[in-house]
């Protein structure tokens, strides 16, 4: 419960914790029924442990396919992941617009930077884990395009 108290926890997450915390215990015998039982009684959530965190690493200008790539290996259902980073709300592209902006500070808009800065800002962009169309619509159109899907 302390841990839960902290900040939201997924359930492998709390689980390798607590088997690191308490090795005398059988992670099949007593962790895993206690840690079962705080998700029937919705203490333990993946699903508010994926919102808490696709919200936290967007505001840092992260984009959906890094905070993807950071989720797998803490062995969540994928389509609660796809869910997680799609129905939350955020606007990548703009995400992506803003990241741009901060990067390129008073240098100006996309439209007018030379072909290696675009290079640049691109692979600056790839880093963050944004699309290729999210990138590509941002340094064609600027903040003025179209929406984007989930690719």
């Amino acid at each position: 419960m302390d841990l839960l108290a902290r900040r939201e926890h997924s359930f492998h997450e709390l689980l390798e914790k607590l088997t690191e915390k308490y090795p005398d215990f059988s992670p099949a015998e007593l962790l895993r029924p206690v840690l079962e039982q705080l998700r029937a009684e919705n203490l333990q959530s993946d699903s508010r442990f994926l919102e808490a965190f696709v919200r936290y690493r967007s505001t840092r200008g992260v984009g959906p396919l890094k905070i993807a790539s950071e989720l797998y290996p803490r062995k969540l259902d994928a389509g609660l992941i796809e869910q997680a980073l799609y129905d939350s709300g955020i606007d990548w592209r703009e995400l992506c617009w803003q990241a741009l902006q901060k990067k390129l500070g008073s240098r100006g808009a996309p439209s007018l930077l030379d072909q290696q800065e675009k290079l640049r800002c691109q692979r600056f962009l790839q880093q963050r884990g944004f699309s290729h169309d999210q990138i590509a619509q941002v340094l064609k159109n600027g903040r003025g395009c179209a929406s984007i899907d989930r690719d």
